[in-house]
């Protein structure tokens, strides 16, 4: 089920019977139809464990779930939103940043430092941002909240991609991720992001990056 973008802020997504999407709590705007909005306790398709999971990542974003038959807005907080198209991959993305997301797909948890070690645990403890990152995976679409904009840059073998943590947004394909350091780590003490840290993708893929460092 395609998000038709109205404009940077607002996306709008059409339901039929049989279908459902998931959405941030307080993210719907207005909606026309029979449709009904009840609060999500498993997680969204991931089950309990995925809900678990959120929980202990700090991510314990509330979630919707949508059915029912007509058109529903949405959008969160003034915040840009960028609508991602998934063809059976995987995205990466921060749980505060999901805005709404089709219900067939697979939803779950991936602990950073799985794909960057103990880098990857050092980016949650010093940059603010989670150690664990939701994933969504299958056929379907995505919202996604940014501050100030998004571009996507892509991902190619041999061309790595560096990331300041904080201006990143979500990722997909093939890549791997790694937190690496511009600095010694004694003059890395205070300092969050910018030059003291670089999040280094590669691989095959895509990552979404925010025009401004601001987290939501």
């Amino acid at each position: 089920m395609p998000f038709r973008e109205i404009n940077s802020k607002m996306v709008e997504a059409t339901l039929a019977p049989g279908q459902k999407l998931f959405s941030q709590r307080g993210a719907m705007l207005a909606y026309r139809g029979e449709v009904s909005f009840t609060p999500n306790i498993r997680g969204g398709q991931g089950g309990v464990a995925s809900m678990i999971g959120r929980r202990v990542a700090g991510e314990s974003t509330p979630l919707m779930t949508v059915e029912g038959s007509g058109t529903v807005m949405f959008g969160h907080g003034g915040h840009h939103i960028q609508v991602i198209e998934l063809a059976g991959d995987t995205l990466y993305v921060e749980a505060d940043r999901l805005l709404a997301f089709d219900g067939t797909l697979q939803q779950g948890t991936m602990f950073m430092g799985s794909q960057g070690g103990v880098m990857g645990m050092v980016r949650g403890q010093v940059t603010g941002q989670g150690l664990f990152t939701t994933t969504l995976k299958g056929h379907g679409a995505v919202a996604v909240m940014a501050h100030g904009g998004v571009i996507e840059l892509p991902i190619t073998p041999g061309r790595d991609v560096h990331v300041d943590p904080q201006a990143y947004v979500a990722h997909h394909g093939e890549v791997r991720n790694k937190l690496s350091t511009a600095v010694g780590w004694r003059d890395m003490v205070g300092r969050g992001s910018g030059e003291a840290f670089q999040l280094e993708l590669s691989g095959s893929g895509a990552v979404y990056v925010q025009a401004s460092e601001e987290k939501l």
